[in-house]
């Protein structure tokens, strides 16, 4: 009798180990979800992306996540500063940069992304970045902003009746100020998405800010 049930049990065990073996080759063969298929498929064949981050003190993470995301997607990156040479990061990440913000020629690009971190304003928030903000919203192409970044959108008028976010802390809200000054309308999210301006939060959002970015190019 004991034997009985014990082969039983085996049988019931042997069955239930199957049915999670059959799941995970039916998952393999499927592929990523949906979401990875995203940053992973070569949506952006033939897109060319100019990313713009202060020369010293830029947020590494919003840099590299977001350009291996877009680099996966098919896009080209090209990275610009206020200067040419070594782009340190914050903590510490080096960029090479070999193109001025002031000699951006918007028609070589489909989209412009600004990258936030505590350098990016002494560095960025000037008439040649606003420059370029507004060349880019006015031949409408893809304008991304992450961080405390966007606040130099607002600055160069075009988020005017657009819904946007930005870095902001229980004890600093001056950046959400800034943009609510200049006409945005702040939204307290990750990742916010306008027509074809794209702002985030900060580095956390990183990852979605990316995807974000493949969305609007697509």
């Amino acid at each position: 009798m004991k034997k009985g049930l014990i082969f039983i049990l085996i049988i019931v065990i042997l069955g239930i180990v199957g049915v999670f073996v059959y799941q995970s080759l039916t998952k393999e063969k499927e592929g990523a979800p949906p979401g990875e298929k995203l940053t992973m498929g070569k949506n952006l064949e033939g897109k060319k992306i100019v990313v713009i981050l202060a020369f010293k003190d830029f947020r590494d993470e919003e840099y590299f996540v977001p350009k291996e995301i877009l680099e996966k997607a098919g896009a080209e990156i090209k990275t610009a500063s206020n200067k040419t040479g070594t782009a340190i990061g914050a903590d510490g990440g080096e960029v090479n940069v070999g193109l001025l913000v002031s000699e951006i020629n918007l028609a070589d690009f489909d989209a412009v992304v600004f990258i936030g971190g505590p350098g990016c304003l002494e560095n960025l928030d000037n008439n040649n970045s606003y420059k370029v903000v507004q060349d880019t919203v006015s031949q409408n192409k893809v304008l991304a902003s992450i961080c405390i970044s966007p606040t130099i959108l607002a600055k160069a008028g075009v988020l005017q009746g657009k819904k946007a976010t930005v870095w902001t802390s229980p004890m600093d809200k001056s950046a959400v100020k800034i943009l609510e000054d200049n006409g945005a309308i702040y939204e307290d999210k990750s990742v916010v998405v306008d027509g074809k301006i794209i702002t985030g939060n900060g580095p956390e959002a990183s990852k979605e800010f990316g995807e974000a970015i493949i969305e609007a190019l697509k």
